[in-house]
């Protein structure tokens, strides 16, 4: 009875806690991995917004790196920008860039989608070569477009000249009509291969039961498309369209390269201006506070994107 006793009462102390201990472990573990992201989005991407976010609100020159000083001038760098009249011209090419790189590399993307969606002999390889625009730097794609529209030994201008649809070159790079223009073409071609990737794996999700199910009930191709594709297509699209969006907003180094947006501020666009302002003219302040115009407008569509894809799944959980 009384070894029963005392066994009871030695299997009843609390053991040393392993489970704690153990716990411990592996939130420290969990921490070092996690340590080394968190000081990555600090160092190159907290402490940069946050620094150009006061240099917008401060007079900052060229003397400011050598003297120090650099005033508060409050909202003036903001109101001299509204003020001048490149703002408007920025504006208006910024989102004329946007809206006609998103709509045809989207259009042109989908179409090379639904075409890769066949098998066919090589197709694989095709798709393959079609990520070599996306997969080349931005600099060497800029200066193959610019060979290509030079005006006086360009393949554009050779290959019109040759099939007689033009009597004399046309000055794409160095024209005010079709500056802009030429810059959307070049970062058309450079984003068609990442909608083609992203929405052909989209496609991919597709059940093809669906697409039997719709051509036994005498559904045509554009009637499947519309009715299957597309829908079950769209939060897929959301994605692609947001993500293209924001890349688009920031092209810098096609547009430089090209046209250094120019002439006469033709292709000018708010990073190009934003570059002009800092490394031109030397007025860092009004160049950061382009750059946090920049920012608010992508967050302002993030925030819009993140609400529509809520809205998807919401809806999509309703139905389910």
């Amino acid at each position: 009875m009384t070894t029963n006793t005392r066994t009871t009462s030695e299997t009843s102390r609390p053991l040393p806690n392993r489970r704690k201990t153990g716990g411990n472990r592996e939130g420290l573990v969990k921490w070092t991995f996690v340590l080394p992201m968190m000081l990555f989005l600090l160092l190159f991407f907290c402490y940069p917004v946050l620094r150009n976010l006061t240099m917008s609100f401060q007079q900052w020159t060229v003397a400011s790196f050598y003297e120090g000083g650099s005033p508060f001038v409050g909202l003036e760098n903001y109101i001299a920008l509204v003020t001048d009249p490149i703002f408007g011209k920025a504006v208006l090419n910024t989102a004329l860039f946007t809206a006609g790189s998103l709509l045809f590399q989207f259009v042109i993307g989908l179409g090379l989608a639904v075409f890769f969606q066949r098998r066919f002999p090589l197709s694989g390889t095709l798709r393959g070569l079609m990520l070599l625009p996306w997969l080349l730097p931005l600099v060497v794609s800029g200066a193959v477009f610019r060979w290509i529209y030079d005006e006086g030994f360009g393949v554009l201008n050779q290959l019109l000249l040759g099939l007689h649809l033009i009597s004399d070159p046309i000055p794409w790079l160095s024209s005010t009509q079709y500056a802009l223009t030429s810059a959307i073409i070049a970062n058309i071609w450079v984003g068609v291969p990442f909608n083609l990737v992203i929405l052909h794996s989209g496609l991919q999700a597709v059940p093809a039961s669906l697409y039997e199910a719709a051509a036994l009930d005498g559904a045509g191709p554009w009637q499947r498309f519309r009715m299957i594709t597309l829908p079950l297509l769209r939060p897929v699209i959301a994605i692609v369209l947001m993500l293209g969006l924001i890349y688009t907003l920031k092209v810098f180094d096609m547009i430089m390269i090209l046209t250094g947006g120019g002439p006469a501020n033709a292709s000018e666009t708010l990073t190009t201006w934003s570059f002009a302002l800092s490394f031109e003219e030397f007025d860092f302040g009004q160049g950061a506070a382009v750059g946090n115009l920049l920012i608010v407008i992508a967050l302002v569509f993030a925030l819009l994107y993140l609400r529509s894809i809520r809205n998807t799944f919401s809806s999509q959980g309703e139905r389910g």
